[in-house]
């Protein structure tokens, strides 16, 4: 029952008083961006969600577009400033995903949706990973986020999928709640573990 309705109906009533609550801090956030990175301020990525069905991701963005002589993007690492790793280390880039969650393309927690170039590369159960919502957080971000190899990450989707509960899902979301608190795990790269590769 919880999997079925009870998730998505928690999931449209939080992210939408969340909205409502932060939306001061959405907007400071994205006259920072604006000011500090230029525009657009929202980066758009296509990534696999439930049954590998590809929907837009919103995060701020968090890098510039600084470029070389020939017109081609810099390096992530040059253009990733101080202030795009602050947003990181905060999870503040990933406010704008509460969009996402009341369209119903993810939910609060869940495996988190990684690039659509790597769905070729899944095995037969790594794909199981899409037969619930992708999250905004995840077992996997409570339990060592990048640090984790491809393998492990993928375990912990699985075995998410395999236990979803309320109970889990309260436990995950408190969870995250302190490692962002203690900024712990923080995505401040972007290789296919973090799964982020954003502006």
């Amino acid at each position: 029952m919880y999997r079925k309705f009870f998730k998505r109906f928690l999931d449209v009533i939080c992210a939408f008083f969340a909205i409502i609550l932060l939306s001061p801090v959405l907007l400071v956030v994205a006259i920072l961006v604006r000011t500090k990175l230029g525009s657009p301020v929202i980066f758009k990525q296509q990534r696999p969600g439930y049954k590998e069905k590809i929907f837009t991701v919103l995060k701020f963005r968090t890098m510039t577009d600084q470029r070389n002589e020939s017109g081609e993007l810099l390096p992530d690492e040059i253009r990733l400033t101080k202030f795009g790793k602050w947003l990181r280390s905060t999870s503040l880039d990933e406010l704008p995903e509460l969009i996402n969650i009341l369209k119903g393309e993810m939910s609060f927690i869940g495996p988190r949706p990684l690039l659509v170039q790597y769905l070729p590369h899944y095995s037969p159960e790594q794909r199981t990973r899409h037969d619930v919502l992708p999250g905004l957080t995840g077992l996997a971000q409570v339990n060592g986020r990048s640090n984790l190899e491809w393998d492990e990450r993928f375990l912990l989707d699985i075995w998410y999928v395999q236990h979803l509960s309320f109970v889990l899902d309260v436990k995950i979301l408190f969870l995250t709640a302190y490692k962002v608190i203690k900024k712990e795990d923080t995505d401040l790269n972007t290789n296919v573990f973090s799964g982020s590769a954003k502006k």
